[in-house]
């Protein structure tokens, strides 16, 4: 698992943060929130960037390589609300 990265957001602010990144990081590579990329992107154009960040499903879902962790559940909700 060479070039892999996982990324650790730890409390509200490092949730928060990691939420907007992680944002971000889907809208640079056309990630839906559903997940799904559109069939006329290709992955990480035509290098293998993309897959450092993210994992495909076998369904073809992409889903970001993050833990987030924090004692307040509220702030991980909003999260969920968001579609990471």
């Amino acid at each position: 698992m060479r070039g892999r990265c996982i990324s650790v957001h730890v409390g509200q602010a490092g949730v928060q943060m990691g939420n907007t990144c992680w944002e971000l990081y889907c809208l640079e590579h056309g990630i839906q929130p559903d997940g799904q990329m559109p069939s006329d992107k290709t992955i990480g154009g035509g290098d293998d960037s993309f897959t450092t960040f993210f994992c495909e499903t076998g369904a073809g879902k992409h889903v970001p390589r993050a833990i987030f962790v924090d004692l307040e559940p509220t702030v991980i909700g909003e999260c969920k609300l968001t579609g990471l």
